[in-house]
């Protein structure tokens, strides 16, 4: 077997026992990507800026300046969007329960 054919072997079969739960996830990271559209995740909730900001704990102004593209979120704010996007009736919960 070429190494080649042994290398995308090896990565099927991680990514099956990742799949069912198998895998060590210390040796996985996450990717948290570096651009975030965050117009686009409060459109596709059907929130306003305001109703956004007050929802998930961000300023308006800071909002407002993500959306037009002055200033971009950082970090941890970039995989907490990511999560709104994905979960936000969770995070939503997690937060009334804080």
């Amino acid at each position: 077997m070429s190494k080649v054919s042994e290398s995308i072997r090896r990565g099927l079969e991680e990514a099956l026992a990742y799949s069912k739960g198998k895998a060590d996830e210390g040796k996985y990271r996450v990717h948290v990507p570096q651009l975030i559209d965050v117009r686009a995740i409060r459109t596709k909730l059907g929130l306003t800026q305001e109703e956004f900001a007050g929802r998930f704990g961000f300023s308006v102004n800071t909002l407002r300046h993500w959306e037009q593209g002055k200033r971009r979120p950082e970090g941890p704010t970039r995989a907490y969007l990511l999560v709104i996007d994905h979960s936000p009736r969770t995070v939503e919960k997690a937060l009334r329960a804080a």
